[in-house]
């Protein structure tokens, strides 16, 4: 061996140690920050801070704003000495923030500390807005941030500050604060053994969710797939394929009998198919987005192809697996596969330039320290990605119950869909780097380079006719980016907006109280409608938009004829057991 091949040998070995040793500091320092890039957030501040020091108007604005509120704190605080307290109270204006909802917050001095609450969040609003220069990005997270640690000294959290806990306090001798206290016990020895939260037992997957009859008749590596027994005399020839988002178990559209969109499907008649996740470990780290097209829903759409011969499927996906399912559907149209009949997407984005506030925890040292921390575990942990749903809306999710539970002692009865949110999943380390990067970062499906089998697709290819939902308060997948597929395939598109959030707003079973949705269709090849004219235009209906959505499928669908046996044995695909199958049971 020569010197300098030697040298060459030695180079190579050294960076391989020192690129070693840097993952292994990158991970510590993920595990240190739970993956929330400290880099990132104090980049935006610094950026927030150094324009604002170089804004001497904007900086005068803000000191007029709070001595202005100041006086108006002090001639508050005056009205209310020299009022009689039941007079003060009856002449309060009604509280917009729904945390002081409770007329007891209009009792001195509690309502001058919700007033002075009020007005610190409306000085760093117009602190964190408007300022010269400005990242955006860097805006939103600062404004984030601040709204977060406003929200921690919101004086509805604390016993002292708290009104109605003082009140209850009075009232119960204290008892309340006691149960309060059982319960944070209960949680902590909960989170230190891995249980789920309390009252989950009570919706056990197969016995009281996820309990449509059905039997698995696909199984590889990555998914099992469910077909649903008929329940009808007669079904339309074209089936169903439903796609959930694999950071979610399936079983949300099918939890109990009474809210089961896979038991409303198939009770009027439709042959239903439903995939479902395996909740991934180290073993799967390599999977990777092809993977989850190829093994997830080709070979999904193998299967009911041989199951349910010559006929062309309905494909339907649910948030990320409507991604995955709108990316599939392009795929096809470039390759000329003609297995679907319609594609329906529920709060399923296709154009990430404007994602909400979730892109809050995603840029790219966000993306880096995630990749870091899942190049040592082999996968996303599911409390990550809850935790970070948790910090877009604290108030709900964090704040709220903690006051309610530990302070009050009042613990929120279990529900299904609670117990479902609560069956969480993880991610593999190359497919959530690689839809991070592809999608959010890059946002490469909108732009028409997103590659399957190394050739791009463009949505632009899909004619199929579309039904896509939104819903109103959406804080994962705004509806308003939902809409953007309008701009993306010229395809016939019925869109609807429901009520509701991201996932009670696709639960919404006919019957559900208060529910109500809007929908308009634009032809294929139509003009674009905007946003505020879509608004405008669009009817509104009340009730549940399962009913639109089925007499949709069933204007696209043939005369009803003798279900399809269940599995295909002769073609190798036997039935391997019941529904709800084993992979959804995976923890």
């Amino acid at each position: 061996m020569s010197v300098v091949t030697a040298n060459a040998c030695n180079e190579i070995e050294q960076r391989s140690k020192e690129d070693a040793l840097d993952a292994q500091a990158h991970a510590a320092w993920a595990r240190a920050w739970a993956s929330l890039s400290p880099e990132s957030t104090l980049t935006a501040w610094m950026n927030w801070a150094s324009h604002l020091a170089t804004s001497p108007g904007k900086r005068m604005r803000l000191q007029r704003l709070a001595a202005q509120q100041l006086a108006r704190l002090v001639e508050l605080a005056s009205q209310r000495i020299a009022t009689a307290p039941d007079a003060a109270a009856a002449g309060a204006t009604p509280a917009t923030d729904r945390r002081f909802a409770d007329p007891a917050w209009n009792h001195y001095p509690f309502d001058l500390l919700r007033e002075a609450f009020s007005m610190q969040g409306r000085w760093w609003d117009e602190a964190t807005t408007g300022v010269w220069g400005v990242d955006p990005h860097h805006q939103k997270l600062v404004q984030f941030g601040a709204r977060q640690m406003l929200d921690v000294f919101s004086p509805g959290n604390w016993l002292f500050s708290n009104p109605v806990v003082i009140e209850r306090t009075l009232q119960e001798n204290g008892a309340n604060l006691a149960r309060g206290m059982s319960y944070y016990l209960d949680d902590v020895r909960r989170q230190i053994v891995g249980l789920p939260p309390p009252g989950t037992e009570q919706f056990e997957v197969g016995r009281d969710v996820a309990t449509t009859p059905g039997k698995i008749v696909l199984r590889n590596r990555l998914i099992e797939l469910i077909q649903y027994s008929p329940t009808t005399a007669q079904v339309h020839p074209e089936p169903i394929l439903v796609v959930p988002a694999w950071i979610m178990k399936y079983y949300i559209l099918d939890l109990s009998p009474h809210n089961s969109l896979v038991k409303y499907l198939v009770d009027q008649g439709h042959t239903v198919f439903c995939v479902s996740w395996k909740n991934p470990g180290n073993a799967e780290r390599d999977l990777g987005m092809d993977d989850y097209l190829s093994l997830g829903i080709d070979a999904a759409l193998t299967a009911i192809n041989a199951i349910v011969p010559g006929q062309k499927i309905h494909a339907t996906g649910y948030c990320l697996g409507g991604t995955l399912m709108s990316i599939a559907a392009a795929a096809a149209a470039r390759d000329g596969d003609e297995r679907l009949a319609s594609l329906s997407l529920f709060t399923a984005q296709t154009d990430f330039s404007e994602p909400g506030e979730l892109a809050l925890f995603i840029d790219e040292s966000q993306v880096a320290l995630l990749e870091a921390q899942m190049a040592e575990t082999g996968y996303l942990r599911a409390d990550q990605m809850a935790g970070a749903f948790q910090m877009l809306r604290s108030y709900d999710l964090l704040w709220s119950r903690l006051v309610s539970e530990y302070l009050l002692g009042e613990r929120r009865p279990m529900n299904d869909l609670m117990a479902w949110n609560a069956d969480a999943t993880r991610m593999p380390a190359r497919m959530h780097s690689q839809y991070l990067r592809r999608l959010f970062l890059d946002n490469d499906l909108a732009k028409g380079r997103y590659p399957v089998g190394d050739r791009a697709v463009s949505l632009a290819d899909v004619k199929l006719p579309i039904f896509c939902v939104g819903t109103a308060t959406d804080h994962v997948a705004p509806w308003k980016s939902v809409y953007k597929l309008h701009y993306l395939s010229p395809a016939e598109i019925t869109f609807v907006l429901t009520s509701g959030g991201h996932n009670a707003g696709i639960v919404s079973e006919p019957g559900h109280p208060r529910r109500r949705f809007h929908v308009r269709t634009r032809p294929a090849y139509g003009a674009n409608i905007a946003v505020d004219e879509w608004t405008a235009s669009a009817t509104e209906h009340q009730g549940s938009w399962w009913e639109q959505w089925l007499a949709w499928l069933q204007a696209r669908s043939g005369d009803k004829v003798k279900p399809p046996r269940m599995g295909a044995a002769s073609k190798g695909y036997t039935i391997l057991g019941d529904a709800p199958g084993d992979y959804v049971t995976e923890r």
